[in-house]
């Protein structure tokens, strides 16, 4: 149980951005073929892929923070002793812990409306609620990710480690 529960903090949002993603592939290949071969398409189509797109930016977004791969500037991190590297990282997340915190009290207001209200999407007809949901679960999946990034520094902290300095995308 232990471990199916670390493969899944390890591998959670790849699985999902993968899921989305194939959807969008899928949806967006079967529409072109529908609307070329068929001279048919759906009113659906377009709405799975946006919603999917949706889903997989937040969860990217995540994904992102836990990997320390998001945009930043690391030229004063380049001068600065490997204590004062992870003081600096610390204070990056508890600001972005806050900006999280109040986007997600935000995003919910929408989603409550919506519950309200019986708010359905045009294409699928089905409640908007599920869609809406997309930025409070991101934004729910970055708070963890923020707090695993938390407990990981002050241990680097405090054990003298070098920090996590995350993947790199560009150089």
């Amino acid at each position: 149980m232990q471990n199916w529960l670390k493969k899944t903090d390890n591998n959670l949002e790849r699985w999902l951005c993968l899921v989305f993603y194939a959807m969008i592939a899928i949806t967006i290949v079967s529409e072109v073929m529908r609307r070329f071969l068929l001279s048919y398409s759906s009113i659906w189509g377009e709405e799975v892929a946006r919603y999917c797109f949706i889903y997989l930016a937040w969860i990217g977004a995540a994904l992102a923070v836990k990997e320390r791969s998001h945009i930043r500037i690391d030229v004063i991190m380049n001068f600065l002793s490997s204590r004062n590297q992870i003081l600096l990282y610390i204070f990056s997340d508890i600001l972005t812990l806050m900006l999280s915190v109040i986007c997600l009290v935000v995003s919910v207001l929408p989603v409550l409306t919506s519950i309200e209200f019986g708010s359905v999407t045009h294409g699928l007809r089905i409640s908007q609620f599920w869609f809406l949901m997309a930025v409070p679960i991101g934004f729910s999946l970055i708070l963890v990710r923020l707090l695993q990034s938390l407990k990981r520094d002050i241990a680097d902290l405090r054990a003298g480690r070098e920090p996590f300095k995350g993947t790199q995308l560009v150089d």
